[in-house]
């Protein structure tokens, strides 16, 4: 499936000369994921970093997607196909596959490969070396979600160096500029304040959360207005009750005061 490219020696005007050029544009070609939970996860990491950074334009996000890095290991079927991987400085458009001569030579910036009981020697052993030496992927990150364990790795001098963890047992991923780490036995990403990074769902939780909130909080002011009139009611209904016992009280003096002077003035 190769294509040609017919070139003309300009210089001689000898015969054409045929050049191969590897395709470009080629469908991924990954087994079936191994469970409903690699799926989940794949989709859950995905749907995250693409809702965080939904107004860039240079960031590509990817999942059990297969990686072509040269003809050569198209024919022979040795190829590879992260869980999930991040490439920055790109385009941010649907692929079929990645197919790094077609992508100005670039490889993932992050790699994360879920671990499993048929995958875990190979993810430390053939994929930790072809990263490392081949792709030269900065960041590389496994998690055993069967002992819900993350362990990751940051390219330095050419080598592999084991991220340390922090307080709050995340590693740093220098490339993403976020954590990682492992939340009720699920992989996600942390902010710098260490703050869990949502999803698309619970954005529209909290969204929901924030609108009922602000409903209990009218509400509730309109109760204490509501209570600030009736208090002020009672407060009018006291004074005119005040004024009325004041007006009985001067009209019965004068009373009294009549029938005195009357009192006073018989012989």
């Amino acid at each position: 499936m190769s294509q040609s490219t017919v070139v003309q020696d300009t210089t001689n005007f000898s015969e054409t000369e045929v050049v191969q050029c590897p395709p470009t544009d080629l469908w991924s070609d990954e087994p079936p994921l191994e469970s409903d939970f690699h799926r989940d996860q794949i989709s859950l990491l995905i749907n995250i970093l693409r809702e965080l950074w939904g107004d860039r334009q240079d960031v590509y996000v990817s999942g059990n997607l297969t990686i072509y890095y040269n003809e050569q290991q198209i024919k022979s079927r040795d190829f590879r196909g992260p869980d999930f991987f991040v490439v920055l400085g790109t385009e941010n458009k649907l692929r079929k596959s990645w197919v790094v001569w077609g992508e100005d030579g670039r490889y993932p910036n992050l790699i994360v490969e879920i671990l499993s009981s048929s995958t875990k020697k190979v993810d430390r052993g053939l994929k930790k070396e072809l990263y490392q030496n081949t792709f030269r992927t900065p960041d590389y990150f496994l998690f055993d979600p069967d002992h819900a364990d993350l362990e990751g790795y940051h390219l330095l001098d050419g080598r592999y160096e084991l991220i340390q963890v922090n307080e709050r047992g995340h590693l740093w991923s220098q490339q993403l500029e976020l954590y990682l780490g492992v939340h009720e036995g699920v992989l996600r990403f942390f902010d710098t304040d260490g703050q869990l990074v949502p999803t698309p769902a619970e954005l529209v939780s909290q969204g929901r959360q924030r609108v009922e909130q602000e409903r209990q909080r009218a509400e509730q002011e309109r109760q204490r207005a509501e209570q600030e009139q009736q208090r002020a009611e009672q407060e009018r209904q006291r004074a005119e009750q005040e004024r009325q016992r004041a007006e009985q009280a001067e009209a019965e003096l004068e009373r009294l005061k009549a029938q005195l002077q009357q009192e006073a003035e018989e012989p």
